[in-house]
Formats: structure tokens, sequence, C-alpha cells
């Protein structure tokens, strides 16, 4: 059953929240934030509203038609107001331990080798978590107004304010959605394979 609203939001990259809107991607990569509870990172919700960020995304760890969507902008600095455009039910989680892995991932999402290698290498005794995302547009957009407690290196935050699910639609339809995570878990299970 659908929801009707929405308080519980992702913070990603503006540039990846984009992609997952407009279907060019289905997978976000984490470690964890600076904030994250016992600093780790997991998953807190499977149903989100997905937020942009905009203070630590940089050019040269993006593929080069992502790269040119971004604005650099200064340590600290944050939008008076916010758009959210997508709401996202995460239907697969995977940790991944093997850099090869993470290298057959490389086609699937936003980020350049560099940062999936920095990424992966952080913290190097834990896993890298791979989120599939089922991106919804929402039938209106809302602008939300910025407040404090949206900042900082969290990866979960809830809303003042709910926001209308009514009307959304799927990015990708069930078959396209279907084969990219047939496709992706593949990846995946090679190195479980590679494992055993």
């Amino acid at each position: 059953m659908t929801l009707q609203t929405e308080i519980h939001a992702l913070k990603e990259w503006a540039v990846a929240t984009d992609a997952l809107e407009r279907g060019e991607t289905i997978m976000l990569l984490r470690k964890g934030g600076i904030r994250e509870e016992g600093k780790h990172f997991k998953v807190a919700h499977d149903e989100v509203l997905l937020y942009p960020t905009y203070e630590h995304q940089q050019r040269h760890l993006l593929k080069p038609q992502y790269a040119d969507r971004v604005e650099p902008v200064p340590s600290g600095w944050h939008p008076e107001t916010v758009r959210i455009g997508a709401f996202a039910r995460i239907t697969d989680i995977f940790q991944v331990s093997e850099r090869e892995t993470v290298e057959g991932l490389l086609p699937f999402h936003v980020w350049n080798e560099q940062f999936a290698a920095e990424r992966f290498g952080w913290k190097p005794r834990f896993p890298l978590y791979v989120m599939l995302l089922r991106g919804y547009k929402l039938a209106q957009e809302q602008v939300i107004e910025y407040r404090s407690e949206y900042g900082g290196c969290k990866s979960w935050i809830d809303l003042a304010l709910p926001v209308s699910l009514a009307g959304m639609r799927p990015v990708l339809s069930d078959s396209e959605y279907a084969s990219q995570v047939a496709t992706i878990r593949a990846v995946v299970d090679s190195e479980r394979l590679a494992s055993l």
C-alpha cells in the first residue's frame, strides 16, 4: 500500500539524487557519515524522500557526464530552500568487501573510479554498502525551507513537514528496474561465489 505522505529523507549529493530521479542510476554507495550513530552506516528506513546536498560534491569524483552538472560551493554553505522531487524504495542492500566487485559496479552509478576506490578504502575493516533504489518522481515537487537540523554529515533526516506522495510515478518500468537489479546482483554474487 502506497504511503500518502512521507517525512523520512535520505541525504545524498544533488547530482546523484537528480540521476536517481531521471532513472539514470538506481545505485548509491555508502560507508557512513561522521555524525552517523556509531560512525557506521546502517539503513534506517527503506522508504524515503531524496534530499539533495551540495557541500561535498566534487567534480573530480564524478564521471564526466555528471561532473558538468556540479557547481562547487564553499564549505558550510547550504541553500535557503531545498527542492524535493523524488521518493525511493530501497529494494536491495549489499555489503561489498572486495575491490574487484567495487570495480565491477562502476558502470552502474554516477561516481568515477577514484571516488569508488576512496569510498571503499575509507574504514577498510568495514564493507561498502551498495543500495539499490526504486525511484518515483513526485507529481508535484516540494520546495522546503532549509533547517539547521538537516545539516551535518548524516545520512538520514526527518523533515519538519510531510511531503505528499499522491500521484507519484516510477521513473523506470517494472521490467527495466528488475533487469538492472538482476545485472547488478550478478556482479555482487560473483564476489560471494569467489569466496566459497
